[in-house]
């Protein structure tokens, strides 16, 4: 028996070739959009819902009002010709809004936010945290801190919702004085 030897055109075998990876493609693609598109499924036990009591919600200063506090603040203080930086905090201690008034120095931003930082993590005016170092002097080292007068906690039904950091004035009661304008605009 004679076995012949076929051979196929160039274009034939790079024809079937195609053919073959379009086939792979199509089948491997279906298979990955077959399982990107289809949700796994979860057992019904490892669903539950949350009891009564196990979360907590907290009370947040929007955006408009944190802005709010801060021009009350800057205007204050440019009534008396003072160059601060004001930086408002939320519940957290992150920033939500900092204005750096004309001319303060580069030292007051970071000083506002700090002093923001620190007035809403202790609830208190730092003005009277600053006294705390006397028999505590290792509250100065806990980070983002700064136990200077400048900053004051604002809250809401009796729980800090923000801290407003005044920085740049030539004393910590004036920087004080311009945060506490800053909290009361937040009363009208």
């Amino acid at each position: 028996m004679s076995h012949a030897k076929k051979t196929f055109s160039r274009r034939a075998r790079v024809a079937a070739g195609a053919t073959v990876l379009a086939a792979v493609a199509a089948t491997a693609f279906g298979a990955v959009s077959a399982n990107a598109s289809a949700p796994a499924a979860v057992p019904a036990s490892a669903v539950s819902a949350l009891s009564s009591g196990t979360t907590t919600t907290s009370t947040h200063l929007t955006v408009d009002a944190a802005a709010k506090a801060a021009q009350a603040a800057l205007d204050a203080a440019e009534r008396e010709n003072q160059k601060v930086t004001v930086a408002v905090v939320d519940r957290n201690g992150n920033t939500v809004v900092t204005l750096r008034g004309d001319g303060a120095g580069p030292q007051s931003y970071e000083s506002a936010e700090r002093k923001a930082y620190t007035a809403v993590s202790w609830n208190a005016p730092t003005s009277d945290l600053a006294g705390r170092l006397e028999s505590a002097p290792n509250l100065k080292d806990i980070p983002g801190t700064l136990f200077l007068a400048g900053g004051v906690p604002v809250t809401a039904r009796n729980a800090p919702v923000a801290g407003i950091g005044v920085a740049g004035a030539p004393s910590g009661d004036l920087d004080e004085k311009f945060a506490r304008a800053g909290a009361a605009a937040l009363g009208r």
